[in-house]
C-alpha cells in the first residue's frame, strides 16, 4: 500500500448500522421458485450463500484462491448444522438483495446492515456486529468534519447505507461510485477522490 495513505483516519460517525444475515422471507413456492426451506436446503445436499470476495476481514479471496474471514467461517458453520455443503456465489453490495429475492441464494453473509428499506423485502436473522458509517481520508489531507467534504469528490460503494446516506442527508459532496471494494480502495489510492466513506470496521 502506498506510504502516503497507509494510515486512514476514521473520522465521522454518522450513522449506527447492524450488520446481520438474512433469509429470503418469502414462503417456498413452486411456482416462484424462490425462498427453499430448510427441508429443501437439507434434501439437496448444499446452501447457496452470498458472500464478498475482496472485503477483509469479512470474507476475501487469498492468494491461493481459498476463502476466507469471518463471514466464511459463520458459513461454515450454518453448513455444518444442517449437515450440508456450501456453495459460495459472490456478489457485490449492489447484489445482494436481487440475489437473495431471485432464489439465486438461500442466504447472504455480505457485511449487510440491517435498514427499515431492506426489511420490506428480506427477512434479517439475528445482528452478530454494530458499526457506524464513517469516513477516511489522506493523512496530508485530513478530513475531521462533515461539513469539509462540501465540493469534495467522496467514494462510495455501490449499494451500501453510505451511499444511501450520503445521497439522501448530505448533498454536498460528489460521490464517485464503484461496483466493489477493491475498485473503491484503489480508487483512493490513485488519488482520483479526496476521501472515502463505508462502514467503520
Amino acid at each position: 500500500m502506498n506510504k502516503k495513505i497507509k494510515k486512514f483516519a476514521i473520522v465521522i460517525t454518522l450513522a449506527v448500522g447492524i450488520i446481520g444475515f438474512s433469509f429470503e422471507h418469502k414462503v417456498a413456492d413452486a411456482a416462484t421458485n424462490q425462498g427453499r426451506t430448510i427441508k429443501q436446503i437439507k434434501k439437496s445436499g448444499k446452501i447457496k450463500i452470498a458472500v464478498f470476495g475482496d472485503l477483509k476481514p469479512y470474507g476475501w479471496v487469498d492468494k491461493n484462491g481459498k476463502r476466507q474471514g469471518y463471514d466464511i467461517e459463520l458459513a461454515k458453520k450454518i453448513a455444518k448444522d444442517l449437515g450440508v455443503k456450501v456453495k459460495y456465489v459472490q456478489v457485490n453490495a449492489n447484489a445482494r438483495v436481487d440475489a437473495l429475492n431471485s432464489g439465486k441464494v438461500d442466504l447472504a453473509l455480505a457485511n449487510f446492515t440491517v435498514t427499515p428499506e431492506r426489511k420490506e423485502v428480506i427477512s434479517f436473522a439475528k445482528p452478530y456486529m454494530k458499526v457506524s458509517i464513517g469516513v477516511a481520508s489522506k493523512k496530508t489531507n485530513l478530513i475531521t468534519k462533515v461539513n469539509q467534504l462540501k465540493g469534495k469528490n467522496l467514494i462510495v460503494n455501490k449499494g451500501t447505507t453510505a451511499e444511501t446516506y450520503f445521497t439522501k442527508e448530505y448533498t454536498s459532496a460528489k460521490l464517485l461510485k464503484f461496483d466493489s471494494k477493491t475498485q473503491q480502495f484503489a480508487a483512493l489510492k490513485d488519488g482520483r477522490a479526496d476521501a472515502i466513506t463505508d462502514d467503520n470496521s
